[in-house]
C-alpha cells in the first residue's frame, strides 16, 4: 500500500498528511464562512473553482468550508497551514495570510482534475477526500525566473504562468526585463528605452523583427494578481553589462558616447556595458525610482552578471572614476557600480539581489544568486551574504530534458527532470552557519531558445514540479515523486500546460531515467 502522499498525489509533498475515510461533497448548497484576515484566501478559492465547477461558493456564517486566521498556527511560521476534511466540514486555518494562500492550492488538488480548468464541467458534486494535513516550506523563498527580454511574452501569459506557480507553492516570479537584445519596461523620463531599445532588427540571423513592451498598468495589474495568490513579482534590470538596448536608445550612457549601436540582435555576451560616469548613475537611479513605484518587492534585481570590462580601461571617464575612487584599476568598478546601485535601494527600504560569478564579486548589501558553480554560493555564505541557490546545472531549463532527437534545440547540454528533483538545495558538506544562509532556491528560463509561451512550458514542465518539491519539502524520494507526478500530470492536462509529458511507468526516450 503506497503511502497517503502518494494516494492523494499533492505536489510539492506535504510535510505531515493523515488519510481518513469518507469525502466532503461540494454542491451548489455549499458556503464558505471566512474570518476578516481570510478573506482573500476566500476570493480565490472562488475565483480558481468557479470555471470549471460552476459553483458561487458564497459566504455565510454558517458555511461548511471554513477559513481561518489562528494566531495558535504560528509555529507554522509565515506560509504554513492546517488543512482538516472531514464528511461534515473543511477547516482551513494558517497564522498568517500567506498559509491560507497556499492551502487553497491543496484544496485545489485534492479535488478532480477537472475542477482546475477553466472550462465548465456538466457536474454539481465535487468531492474532496477526508484527511488532516499539516505543512509548512523548507526554505523561505522559492522562485522561477523568465527572460522577458531575448523574446517577449505576453502579459496574459504570465498571468497564466502566475497561477501555475501558484498551484506549486512557488512563491517568487522574477522578470528578467532588460539586456542587450530588449528594454520591456517603460521610463517616462526615457521613452527611448522602449521605443528604439525594445525592438531588433532580428534574432541571431533569423531575418524576422522582434519587439514589445509592457505599460506600467499591465505591471501593475501582474504584480496585484500575483500577490493575491501569494506570489511576489520581483524585477531584474540588468547593469552594469547586458546594457546594449539601453545603450542603443541613448548612447552617452555608455563609455564611448560617439559610438552608436543598434539593440544587440545575436546571443551571448555583448562587449557594451555601461559608463561609470554620474550622469549614467542618475539613469540607473531613476529607472530604479520607477521600478520601486511599479514593483512594491523587498526585493529588486540588479544582475551584475557577465560583466565584459574592455571598455573600462579605454574610457577616459571610466579611468577618472579610477583615480577619483581610489581603486586600485578600472576591474574594480563593477564591484563599485553595483554598491552605488545597490546603496540607492537600500536607502529607500529595498534589497539588492544579485548574480555572483565568485561569491565575492557583491557588496556585502546583496543577496545572491550563484549561478556558474554552488561553491560560489558557499564563498558568499560564509561571507555573510544570504544566498538563493541558481547554480546552471541544476536550475537553468534553457537546457534539453532528454537527449531524443525529438528535443526542441536549446543550450548544449543536458538537464534532466530527476537531475533538478535530487539536487541538494543546501549543499550537506556546508556547515551549519553557511547552510543557514541559503533562504531558498531558483530556477532560471532563459528564453533564446523559446521564442513563444509554447515553447517556454514545454521547457518548464514537468521540471518546475521538480524543483518546487526541492523547495518545500524537506523529505523527498524520486519514485515517490514519479508517481505523484504520474497523477499530477492530469491537473497539468486540465489547466492546459504544453509541458513535456510525464509518465512514470512509460519507457522514456533515450537520456531519461526510468522511475
Amino acid at each position: 500500500m503506497p503511502p497517503p502522499h502518494q494516494q492523494l498525489a499533492l505536489l510539492p509533498r506535504p510535510t505531515r498528511v493523515s488519510r481518513r475515510s469518507g469525502h466532503f461533497v461540494l454542491d451548489p448548497h455549499t458556503r464558505v464562512h471566512a474570518d476578516s484576515g481570510a478573506q482573500e484566501a476566500a476570493d480565490l478559492l472562488r475565483a480558481l473553482l468557479r470555471p470549471a465547477t460552476g459553483l458561487s461558493l458564497g459566504p455565510s456564517p454558517d458555511g461548511r468550508i471554513v477559513l481561518a486566521l489562528d494566531p495558535a498556527l504560528s509555529g507554522l511560521g509565515e506560509e504554513g497551514y492546517g488543512l482538516t476534511v472531514g464528511p461534515d466540514a473543511l477547516l482551513l486555518r494558517a497564522a498568517r495570510p500567506a498559509g491560507l494562500l497556499h492551502g487553497v492550492q491543496t484544496i485545489r488538488q485534492l479535488l478532480p482534475p477537472a475542477a482546475l480548468g477553466s472550462a465548465p464541467v456538466r457536474r454539481t458534486r465535487w468531492e474532496l477526500p477526508c484527511v488532516q494535513i499539516t505543512d509548512t516550506p523548507r526554505l523561505a523563498r522559492r522562485g522561477f525566473m523568465i527572460d522577458v527580454a531575448r523574446h517577449f511574452q505576453p502579459v496574459e501569459w504570465l498571468h497564466h504562468l502566475t497561477d501555475l506557480l501558484a498551484l506549486h507553492k512557488l512563491n517568487v516570479l522574477q522578470l528578467h526585463l532588460t539586456d542587450d537584445q530588449g528594454w520591456r519596461l517603460p521610463v517616462a523620463d526615457y521613452p527611448l528605452l522602449t521605443e528604439i531599445g525594445g525592438h531588433r532588427a532580428e534574432s541571431a540571423g533569423d531575418g524576422v523583427p522582434h519587439g514589445g513592451s509592457y505599460t506600467t498598468e499591465e505591471l501593475r495589474a501582474l504584480v496585484a494578481y500575483a500577490a493575491a495568490r501569494g506570489v511576489t513579482v520581483v524585477p531584474e534590470i540588468e547593469m552594469p553589462g547586458h546594457a546594449r538596448a539601453a545603450l542603443a536608445a541613448y548612447p552617452e550612457l555608455g563609455n564611448h558616447p560617439s559610438v552608436r549601436h543598434e539593440v544587440w540582435t545575436r546571443w551571448g555576451v555583448c562587449e557594451n556595458v555601461f559608463g561609470v560616469h554620474d550622469a549614467t548613475l542618475d539613469f540607473c537611479r531613476t529607472v530604479l525610482d520607477e521600478v520601486m513605484d511599479a514593483f512594491p518587492s523587498r526585493y529588486v534585481h540588479l544582475g551584475g552578471d557577465e560583466c565584459p570590462k574592455a571598455e573600462w580601461y579605454t574610457s577616459p571617464s571610466a579611468l577618472e572614476r579610477v583615480r577619483e575612487a581610489g581603486l586600485p584599476g578600472p576591474e574594480a568598478l563593477h564591484t563599485w557600480f553595483m554598491g552605488q546601485v545597490g546603496d540607492h535601494l537600500v536607502e529607500h527600504g529595498r534589497h539588492p539581489l544579485g548574480w555572483t560569478e565568485s561569491g565575492e564579486d557583491l557588496p556585502e548589501s546583496f543577496t545572491v544568486l550563484p549561478w556558474r558553480d554552488a561553491d560560489h554560493g558557499h564563498v558568499a555564505a560564509r561571507r555573510g551574504h544570504d544566498v538563493i541557490m541558481a547554480p546552471y546545472r541544476t536550475s537553468y531549463f534553457d537546457y534539453p530534458q532528454s537527449d531524443h532527437p525529438a528535443e526542441p534545440p536549446g543550450q548544449p547540454g543536458l538537464l534532466t527532470l530527476r537531475d533538478v528533483y535530487e539536487a541538494e538545495a543546501v549543499p550537506t558538506s556546508w556547515e551549519a552557519p553557511a547552510a543557514r544562509h541559503v533562504l531558498g532556491v531558483q530556477a532560471q528560463l532563459w528564453s533564446e531558445y523559446a521564442p513563444t509561451p509554447a515553447h517556454l512550458e514545454y521547457l518548464a514542465f514537468p521540471r518546475l514540479t521538480a524543483l518546487a518539491e526541492r523547495g518545500w519539502s524537506a523529505r523527498r524520494d524520486w519514485d515517490g515523486f514519479a508517481l505523484r507526478l504520474d497523477h499530477h500530470q492530469e491537473r497539468l492536462d486540465a489547466l492546459g500546460v504544453r509541458g513535456r509529458r510525464w509518465t512514470a511507468t512509460a519507457t522514456p526516450p533515450p537520456g531519461e531515467e526510468t522511475a
